[in-house]
Parts: C-alpha cells; structure tokens; sequence
C-alpha cells in the first residue's frame, strides 16, 4: 500500500510547477494541430479539439508513460480521410470506438511488448523522421508571407533558445507565446493567427452514440478503418513512449500504454473525438518545458478545453509565428545530429536501416510503413550476420576410417547451404560423426540440411552417427527430420 502511494505521489505530484507550467505550453500547442488535423480528416475543428482534451486526460490517468502527450495526430487523420468523405462523421465515431477496443485488445494480450524487436536503428529514423515532417508541417505558415512572419519567427526562436540564460522558472516557449501575442496587438501586426485555422468550440463536449445502424454492414465498413488506425495508432504510441524513456531516463509500461491509448480512444469517440494517439512533437515540448508526471498531461487536456471554450476570443489572437517557432524548437531538438556524424562510425547494416526508415516514413508520411520496413530490414541483416557465424571443423581418425565433424554456431534458413557445403560427402570412409554440441538448428530448413547430410553419407555406405543435440534441437530434429523413417533416402534422393 505504502509503495502505491510512494508510486501516485511521484507520478502526480513530484513535480507541481514543472507539470504545471509545462501542461499551458502543450494545450497552446495542441490547440492549432488539433485544428488542422480536423481540416485534414474534414470534420469540424471541434472533433480534434474535443478528442485532445478527451484523449490527454483519460491516458494521465490509464495511461503507461507518465509524461507524454497524446491527443489527435496527423498519422491518424490521413487514415479517415475516405471514410469521412465515403461515409460522414458518424462512421468516423464508430470507427474510432472500435479503434479503442482493438488497442485494449493488444493490451491485453501483452502485444506491447513486441517493442523489444525494434531496433535502435529504427527508433533512430523513426525520430529524425518525425523531426523532419514537423518541420516541413511548418512551412505552409512561411511561404508567400510577408516579412513580419520572418521576423516573428525569428525573435520566438530568439526567446526560446536565449530566455533559459535569464532563468529557466518559466519555459521560453511559454514566453514565446505569450510575447509574441502581446506585441502583434499592442503594435497591430496584420498576421496569420490561431482563429484563422478554424471556428473554436464555444461549448464543452457531450456524451452522444454514433447515429447509425449496428449490424454487421457496419461493422464491415468500419472495421477496415479501425484496424489500420489501431496499428498505426499503437506503433506511434509505443515509438514515442521509447523516446520519451530515453528522454527521461525512465521506464514506462507499454502494455499499460496501449490498454490507456485503448480506453481513451473510447472516450474520445463517446465525446464526438476523432481517434488520435501519442504525439511526439508535443510530448518533447512538455519534456522541454520542465513536465514529468501525469500531472502535465492532464492538466494539458483541462488546460486545452478551458481555453477553447472559454477563452477562444484570447487564444483566436495567438499568431501562428509564435507557434511556428515552438515547432521548429521542436523538430531541432529532436533531429538526432549524432547519427549524422556517426553514419561513418557505425556499422553499414546500422546506417541503411536508419537512412531507410527517414527516407520511408517521409516519402510516404506513412509512419507505420517506415518502421515497418525498418524492422525487416534489421531482421534481415541480423539473419545474415548470424548466418554467416558458422564453422564445422573436421578431424580424421588415425587408422584413417573416421572423420569427426565438430560444428559450431548458428544453423537455420540463411546457413543451411554453408552447413551442408563443409561436409565432403563422397569421402571414402566407414563412419562419420558429427558432433553438433556447439551449434543450434532453428527451423525445419536446418533439420532438413542435417537430413539431407545424414541422408547422402548413407548412400555411399557410410555410418552417420550424430552426438550432442541440446533438447531444443533434439525435439526439432525428432518431430521433423526424415533421415530415421522408413525410406527416407528414396524420397530425400528421389529414388
């Protein structure tokens, strides 16, 4: 009981101001993501800002990694952009409470940890990636404007990177914000402002059904949607909260985090929300600012929603710049520089994976499909490196009728043929043993290299005697090799 507490208290309450100060920068900066996010999905701004504030309260609270931010996203408002034309809102909503109960699904059955398998390469590209595109998210705001822009960028990146030498007891991005917005008004500078992206909410959110007919023509429309956006959803969770381990120096439970992701996703479509997950760009933002513990997220999404709904004539005025400038902070400190310098220093395999993952997720801004093929990648150079960790020794007996083979390593799909190649098969000898202590077979394709050694020794009359299978591959061997069974080297030769 005392370490539950210890535990609530270290979550909730360790960090009062920094969670605090740090909640008001997120919710100014989720509000203009959750607008344009909505206009990219084409549902009204309300639907992205109702599932931010939704999403940002339920996953502090259910959530797996204290400190990070997780509302609506651009990775899962390209998803539903034909279901919403297709279909309408109410699909949308359906689709994102089946999003949820997939995640909580995964939760459940521990699918979180398949984290594991994602390489540090992978989680290298994943981040410069995201850098990249929340950089260039940032360009339509400095393109065909005037230089005041220019300017208000450049003196909110000033605030930003210059205001921690005076004290860091308020976050320069906070006091990038609120500079920039009293300067525009009190000098009446004619620039792009939060209001101009779209309506703000003028009422908080209500429970409500999705209007529409539950029966299995539903569900054949919206299950598609919500399988994708589950995926993408869980696997932009799960990079993110890595990073924010890194960050933080912390651990987190992913597991937790895809039944919190699950849950809140719910929520958010209960509320009238579009499905949303964790944001990487915001929870480096709440990193930066000083947040730490669930109270930052949750105070983000009340933060969020008091400010749309009650202060939207003051939030409408904020200029783009200033949040422009937030961004790019962002999108800087993210970039890994250091794997730009050690693109020499590390291994080839190494670099090719990380260079692919950028050039995959933006080429395709498909996020999913960038670590996906990250992941294969890995897989494949690791499967080639093991493979080639293979030696099989040979020694022969002094009356020259033996010959021992002693193998050593790694023997499975990508080394069968080198395995089969060190035995001389036409050696005229009486007996060979093989001795396969050191080694391993994996898979069926190495218990049928072993067969088909076993097998040819035989056919030139010659005794196989195989010694030292650990238990593992014994049962491999037992249940799939051929080289024991009644004509065998018939149907192994095609004799």
């Amino acid at each position: 009981m005392m370490q539950l507490f210890r535990s609530m208290r270290q979550d909730w309450f360790s960090n009062l101001r920094g969670d605090t100060l740090a909640g008001v920068v997120v919710a100014l900066a989720l509000i203009p993501e959750a607008i344009a996010f909505s206009i990219i999905a084409g549902v009204d701004p309300k639907v992205g800002l109702y599932a931010s504030f939704c999403i940002a309260v339920v996953t502090a609270f259910v959530g797996g990694r204290p400190g990070m931010i997780s509302a609506a996203t651009g990775a899962m408002a390209l998803l539903m952009v034909t279901l919403v034309k297709t279909h309408g809102l109410q699909y949308l909503l359906a689709a994102t409470l089946l999003t949820g109960v997939l995640q909580i699904l995964a939760g459940s059955f521990r699918l979180g940890s398949l984290m594991r398998f994602v390489s540090r390469s992978v989680v290298i590209g994943f981040v410069n990636a995201l850098a990249i595109l929340i950089f260039l998210a940032q360009l339509p705001e400095l393109t065909h404007v005037g230089w005041q822009v220019y300017a208000l960028v450049a003196a909110g990146l000033g605030l930003i990177y210059l205001f921690p030498y005076v004290t860091k007891v308020i976050p320069s991005p906070l006091i990038c914000i609120v500079a920039l917005t009293a300067f525009t008004l009190f000098f009446g500078v004619d620039v792009r402002t939060v209001g101009d992206m779209g309506a703000l909410p003028d009422s908080l959110p209500v429970f409500l059904l999705p209007d529409l007919p539950l029966n299995f023509a539903t569900l054949a429309i919206i299950f598609p949607y919500a399988v994708t956006m589950a995926v993408v959803g869980l696997l932009e969770s799960m990079m993110t909260a890595t990073i924010i381990d890194d960050l933080t120096d912390s651990p987190s439970n992913k597991n937790r985090e895809c039944v919190g992701q699950g849950v809140a996703n719910i929520f958010a479509g209960f509320l009238g929300g579009m499905a949303g997950c964790a944001m990487i760009g915001q929870s480096v933002i709440n990193i930066k600012s000083g947040g730490r513990g669930r109270l930052s997220t949750l105070l983000a999404g009340i933060f969020l929603l008091l400010m749309v709904v009650f202060l939207g004539e003051w939030v409408a005025r904020i200029p783009m710049a200033a949040l422009v400038a937030v961004m790019i902070m962002v999108s800087i400190g993210t970039f890994s520089w250091e794997s730009i310098r050690n693109l020499r220093k590390n291994p080839k395999t190494s670099s090719i994976v990380m260079a692919s993952t950028v050039i995959v997720v933006v080429a395709t801004h498909n996020l999913a499909l960038g670590v996906l093929v990250g992941v294969l990648l890995s897989a494949l150079f690791f499967a080639y490196k093991i493979g080639r960790i293979l030696y099989v020794g040979s020694a022969l007996s002094e009356d020259g009728l033996t010959r021992h083979y002693t193998v050593v390593g790694q023997v499975f799909f990508t080394s069968a043929e080198s395995f089969i190649a060190f035995f001389d098969l036409k050696e005229a000898v009486e007996k060979v043993q093989i001795d396969v202590s050191r080694a391993h077979f994996w898979d069926i394709t190495a218990v049928g290299a072993l067969d088909k050694v076993i097998l040819k020794f035989r056919r030139e009359g010659t005794e196989v005697e195989i010694i030292g299978l650990n238990k593992a591959s014994e049962t491999m061997v037992d249940r799939f090799a051929v080289h024991d069974k009644p004509d065998a080297v018939e149907r192994l030769m095609g004799h």
